[in-house]
C-alpha cells in the first residue's frame, strides 16, 4: 500500500486556529447564513477531519480559506431538508414511499393561508363559543357522499381503529377470511382489530364466503358486520363473496351496524377517465352500509386523512370516543382537505384541478411522444455504455387501489449490454437518485425503466439530465 509522502515539518502549513478560519470571507458568509454557533462547530469538525493526515505528514491544504470552504459545504449539506422533492418515474402514481397524491393548487393555497395566521379551527364565529374542527369538512362530505354525518382522522387505519373501538370493544366483529388483508408496512387488519379491542370472528374460506356464513356467526356478543376492500390483491377463479348490498338487509334484520371499509375510496366514476371502474363512496352509502371508511390521500387526491361517513348516531359515538382526540387532523390538513373536497363540486373540471387524476388520465400516446422527444437527452446523459429505447410501459395506480389494473404508459427502457449489466444499472439508478432533484425509476428484467406517467415537471427532468451528463466529465461516476 502506498503511504502518503511526509513533508518536512518546516515545510508544512500549521493547522489554523479556529479564529483565523472564522475571519475568512467564506466563514463569515456561513456565519451570516447559518449562525455563529453552527459555523464554529463546523470549522472545528473540518479541522479535526484533516488533523490525522496532517500529523502523518501528508501534503494537505490546511489553509484557513480551504478549511472555511469545507466547513461551509458541510453546513450547506446539513441544511438540506431530509425530505426532498423527487421525480416519480417508477410507474406507480400513488407511490406510498414517495408521498402518494399530489395536492391541488387550491389545497396548497389553503394550507399556506392557514399556516400564516390563527384560524377558526375550533372557534364558532357566530356565538363566540367553542367550535368543532370536523365542521370544516362535515357538510362537504355529507353533500358529496349522501351520508348523514362524517368525521375525519389521521388516516384510514385510524378510521378503522376508531370505528371498531367505538362500536366493538370487548365484543365480536364478523369478517370474511378472504378480507383479512395485510397491506404495506405490515399493516394487518386482524392486528388493528385487536388493538381496537374488538374480537375477530372469521367466517367462510379464503376464496368463498356466503351470506349464511354471516348469519350463522351472529350471536349475543356480536357488535357489527364488516366488509373490507381487498386493497392490494384480488382472488380469482372459484370465488364467492357477499356484497355490502346483500349483507345490509341481514345487518338491519339483526339490528347490527354494517361497516364497509373501502380502503382508498373514490368519489367519482373512474371509468370516465379511461380507468378501471371502482365502487364509489356514494355507492357504498346507498348500498346500505351504516358506516363507510376511506382515505383522503389516495384516489381522492387530498392530504393524508381517514374519513368515516354514515349514520349520524354512530358517527356521534365515534366523535365522543377519547381516541378521536389522539387521531384528529390539524388545521393544515383540514384546510387542504376542505379545499380538495370543494373541487368535487365541479366534476367536469376535476381532471384539470386534481394533479393525481390528471396524471392517471394522461393518454399513453402522449407519453410515448414525450419520450421520443426526450430520448436524445437521456442517451446523452447516460453515455454510450447504455442503450436507451422508447418503450411501451404499464403503470399502476398504487397504494392498494385497483391492484390488478394496468394503465398503458410510455417512457424509457435503459439497458447495459454485457455480463455485468446488473451492477451497471444499479450504479446508473444511484446516479439518477443523486441528482439535485432525484429521479426515481425501477429496475426490472435487466432494464432501468423510467415511466413518464408520474412526471409532473418536464423542465426539472431536462435539467437533471443535463446535470447527469455534465457530472464527472470524461469519467462516468457510474
Amino acid at each position: 500500500m502506498n503511504q502518503p509522502s511526509a513533508a518536512p515539518p518546516e515545510d508544512r502549513q500549521p493547522l489554523p486556529a479556529v479564529d483565523r478560519v472564522l475571519a475568512t470571507d467564506a466563514a463569515q458568509a456561513a456565519a451570516e447564513r447559518f449562525g455563529r454557533v453552527a459555523t464554529v462547530a463546523s470549522v472545528r469538525a473540518s479541522i479535526n477531519e484533516v488533523r490525522p493526515a496532517w500529523r502523518a505528514g501528508a501534503q494537505v491544504d490546511v489553509s484557513p480559506e480551504r478549511i472555511a470552504t469545507v466547513a461551509a459545504a458541510r453546513l450547506e449539506s446539513d441544511d438540506r431538508p431530509s425530505q426532498r422533492r423527487v421525480l416519480n418515474l417508477t410507474g406507480t402514481v400513488l407511490h406510498t414511499n414517495l408521498g402518494r397524491a399530489l395536492i391541488a393548487e387550491e389545497a396548497i393555497a389553503a394550507v399556506v393561508a392557514a399556516m400564516r395566521s390563527p384560524t377558526s379551527l375550533e372557534f364558532n364565529l357566530s356565538d363566540g363559543g367553542r367550535g368543532e374542527r370536523d365542521d370544516h369538512v362535515r357538510g362537504l362530505l355529507r353533500e358529496l357522499t349522501g351520508a348523514e354525518d362524517a368525521v375525519a382522522v389521521n388516516n384510514n387505519a385510524a378510521a378503522v381503529l376508531l370505528t371498531l373501538n367505538s362500536l366493538s370493544e370487548d365484543r365480536e366483529t364478523i369478517v370474511s377470511r378472504g378480507e383479512l388483508i395485510e397491506i404495506g408496512g405490515a399493516f394487518r387488519m386482524p392486528a388493528i382489530m385487536k388493538r381496537a379491542g374488538a374480537r375477530l370472528v372469521e367466517i367462510g374460506t379464503t376464496n368463498r364466503t356466503h351470506l349464511a356464513d354471516y348469519a350463522d356467526a351472529i350471536g349475543p356478543a356480536t357488535a357489527l358486520l364488516m366488509k373490507v376492500h381487498p386493497s392490494n390483491y384480488r382472488i380469482e377463479g372459484f370465488v364467492k363473496e357477499v356484497s355490502a348490498a346483500e349483507l345490509a338487509p341481514l345487518a338491519r334484520e339483526r339490528g347490527l351496524p354494517l361497516v364497509d371499509d373501502l380502503g382508498s375510496g373514490v368519489l367519482v366514476d373512474l371509468a370516465k377517465y379511461g380507468l378501471e371502474r371502482e365502487r364509489t363512496v356514494q355507492e357504498a352509502v346507498s348500498d346500505g352500509a351504516d358506516l363507510v371508511t376511506f382515505s383522503g390521500d389516495k384516489l381522492l387526491g387530498g392530504p393524508q386523512a381517514g374519513l368515516v361517513v354514515g349514520r349520524s348516531d354512530l358517527v356521534r359515538r365515534l366523535a365522543k370516543n377519547h381516541l378521536k382526540r389522539a387521531l384528529r387532523l390539524d388545521k393544515l390538513r383540514l384546510a387542504a382537505l376542505e379545499a380538495t373536497l370543494k373541487l368535487y363540486r365541479d366534476p367536469d373540471r376535476l381532471a384539470e384541478k386534481l394533479p393525481t387524476l390528471a396524471l392517471l388520465a394522461r393518454p399513453a400516446e402522449a407519453l410515448k411522444t414525450l419520450a421520443a422527444k426526450l430520448r436524445p437527452a437521456v442517451a446523452a446523459a447516460v453515455g454510450p455504455a447504455y442503450a436507451v429505447e422508447v418503450a411501451d410501459l404499464s403503470s399502476q395506480i398504487g397504494s392498494g387501489a385497483l391492484p390488478l389494473a394496468k394503465i398503458p404508459s410510455g417512457g424509457f427502457a435503459i439497458s447495459a449490454p454485457g455480463e455485468k449489466s446488473g451492477g451497471a444499472l444499479v450504479r446508473l439508478a444511484a446516479a439518477f437518485r443523486a441528482l439535485e432533484i432525484p429521479v426515481i425509476g425501477r429496475i426490472a428484467e435487466d432494464r432501468l425503466l423510467l415511466d413518464l406517467r408520474g412526471l409532473d415537471d418536464e423542465a426539472a427532468l431536462v435539467a437533471g439530465l443535463a446535470q447527469l451528463g455534465a457530472a464527472n466529465a470524461g469519467e462516468r461516476a457510474w
